[in-house]
């Protein structure tokens, strides 16, 4: 079944009328890969997202698979452990998506400073030996001050002591979720965007058996039976659990809202990603990460209490992010006016996580305990002395105890900073956690879903090596993985589109490269769209469930954002492209191109400026 607006009616309707073995409510990262998980151990599985798939906080992270470089200032290396060692499997998994970008960080003489030369070459040479790229291309190194600037000569000189540079990875966070919905739904999985979970239903035993359902789209309710359910909708998860009154207390969450903020290359341009302290003496650190011609920067870092389902922009922020920027970039005098683009996000933080900065940097409140504290000093003094190795330094340092540092995980969760919750009616929940985790958070929560199968029904459900699972447009070798771009590049040269094109459609598409193509067989290039634009299009609403402008261009492309001043110019071209195809109303024209205008006029900041 293709996996379009035309056939999500018959998705739904099969919804209505098949007993799922699994349920999953939320079409986040988390909730994708249980979904591509639970099809591949055969079960039969469904998924709803009340949004378009990736809307919240999926679509609205850094855009970085990174390994946690700056949970190390609180000794969390149990966190970093578990992070570089999933960001290596995501790249096997969905090899097309995240992208090897060596991370500049710039040391300043300054107290309240993450680290110094010394400490960043210990945290490094230890992120490394926990990633596995000790001797590789990817190693770290230091850097001089005067390196440092001849890289970056915006940066500001005053107290610039040197820089560490290591291995990270860029990520295209909305991809990453539609390749694994699509591939649960090439296995068989219904998996159906705009329909909501109104309502919980139990057996007569009061065991939670599905849900009661509205399609958004239709205003139709129904319902979904199942024989288990999963709630991975992120920070809606506690108002889900509300829907469930035979549930009991669930994991209680702490939302934060991170922001970040676009503008041009020309305005500032870093030629590569780069992380810093705030200099603001608050402790956060942040990300400025060229990407497609554009500077985006971010996060913040605030409680959120406002509307889940669309957090905005607010003038604080934009303040915040500028005075940051301003201050290590001194000469570039940025502006609210030089903003071209901006999301804000959600963070479904675990209240009781005691992870400070796992958590966003908002609880960095724990000591390291004298002792562990002390040995440190002793070894890196020994150090210092040649009498000791960079090994012992690492040993001390991974010894180190804090009243805040997750070295252990609590029995309720599967990855750190995670919580798989089991309901007394048997709705499961999962949430916490970060995108570098959700393959594993997945997994943890396949493990529990067997058991709950075996148990109540005698089902035996087999168990996957989800390490290996790879993701819609990632079947390919992920050791080859330039090569093999270049050779997904060169099928859309020879069919007509030129080289640079050709060469985002095979970084965008991965092995599925070969099926937007196809669609060269069939449709010309549309109106005032070239053919790469046109036949991208046709692939996303006929493949990727794309039923509005806005999915298309801000969750299958990230064109609203990063290239928003082409997507002004060629605005109404899409917009006739995309009636023609989907044989659009005088009405729908109408609320799409206003949905677009919206969107559009929100993301660059129109309302503050």
């Amino acid at each position: 079944m293709d996996f379009s607006y035309q056939t999500r009616n018959q998705i739904i309707t099969k919804l209505k009328e098949t007993e799922l073995d699994l349920l999953v409510i939320g079409g986040g990262i988390t909730g994708a890969g249980v979904a591509l998980q639970a099809v591949a151990s055969d079960l039969q599985t469904g998924l709803i997202e009340m949004q378009d798939f990736a809307e919240g906080t999926s679509s609205r992270s850094t855009k970085l698979v990174h390994g946690g470089i700056r949970y190390l200032k609180n000794f969390d290396v149990g966190v970093v452990a578990d992070t570089v060692q999933e960001r290596a499997i995501v790249q096997k998994i969905a090899p097309h998506i995240p992208k090897p970008a060596p991370m500049l960080l710039p040391i300043y003489a300054d107290p309240t400073a993450t680290y110094d030369m010394f400490s960043v070459k210990i945290a490094m040479d230890l992120y490394d030996r926990l990633a596995g790229i000790t001797g590789t291309q990817y190693a770290n190194y230091t850097i001089t001050r005067d390196e440092v600037l001849q890289r970056e000569p915006e940066l500001t000189s005053e107290n610039l002591l040197g820089g560490g540079v290591y291995l990270d990875f860029v990520n295209n966070d909305a991809r990453l979720v539609i390749e694994n919905i699509k591939e649960a739904a090439e296995r068989g999985g219904l998996m159906a965007s705009r329909v909501k979970a109104i309502g919980m239903l139990h057996d007569e035993a009061g065991v939670i058996n599905g849900v009661r359902a509205l399609d958004t789209v239709t205003k139709e309710e129904f319902t979904i039976k199942a024989k288990v359910v999963i709630n991975t909708t992120g920070h809606w998860a506690e108002r889900v659990t509300e829907l469930d009154q035979l549930n009991g207390p669930g994991q209680s969450l702490r939302p934060t809202k991170g922001v970040h903020l676009i503008i041009d290359e020309s305005r500032l341009n870093v030629p590569q990603p780069t992380y810093f302290d705030s200099g603001l003496g608050d402790g956060r650190m942040i990300f400025v990460v060229p990407r497609e011609g554009k500077t985006y920067f971010g996060t913040t870092d605030t409680d959120y209490t406002g509307d889940y389902a669309h957090p905005k922009v607010e003038q604080n922020d934009v303040d915040y992010l500028l005075t940051a920027l301003n201050q290590r970039y001194p000469n570039i005098n940025l502006t609210i006016n030089d903003i071209e683009g901006s999301w804000a996000g959600i963070r479904p933080l675990i209240a009781s996580n005691g992870s400070s900065d796992y958590n966003g940097g908002t609880a960095n409140t724990g000591k390291v305990s004298p002792d562990s504290f002390n040995n440190l000093i002793d070894v890196v003094m020994a150090y210092q002395n040649q009498t000791a190795t960079r090994s012992d330094v690492e040993k001390a340092i991974s010894k180190l105890q804090s009243s805040n540092s997750e070295q252990t995980l609590n029995p309720s969760q599967v990855s750190r900073g995670s919580s798989l919750d089991l309901g007394q009616d048997g709705l499961i929940t999962l949430t916490g956690g970060k995108i570098t985790d959700y393959r594993k958070m997945a997994a943890g929560a396949l493990t529990l879903i067997r058991d709950v199968l075996q148990e109540r029904f005698g089902m035996a459900v087999a168990e996957i090596d989800s390490t290996s699972l790879q993701v819609s447009g990632g079947h390919f070798d992920p050791t080859n993985v330039d090569e093999t771009i270049k050779f997904y590049q060169k099928i859309a040269i020879d069919k007509g589109i030129p080289d640079h094109e050709a060469f985002e459609l095979a970084n965008l598409y991965g092995s599925n490269l070969g099926r937007v193509v196809y669609y060269l067989n069939d449709v010309q290039a549309a109106e005032g769209l070239t053919l790469a634009e046109t036949i991208s299009l046709h692939y996303a609403i006929f493949e990727e469930m794309v039923l509005n402008p806005v999915d298309f261009f801000l969750r299958r492309t990230n064109k609203l954002l990063f290239h928003s001043e082409q997507l002004i110019a060629k605005k109404e071209a899409y917009l006739a492209a995309m009636s023609q195809i989907m044989n659009w109303d005088d009405a729908q024209v109408v609320y799409n191109t206003n949905l677009l205008n919206e969107a559009l006029a929100e993301s660059r900041l129109d309302y503050l400026k």
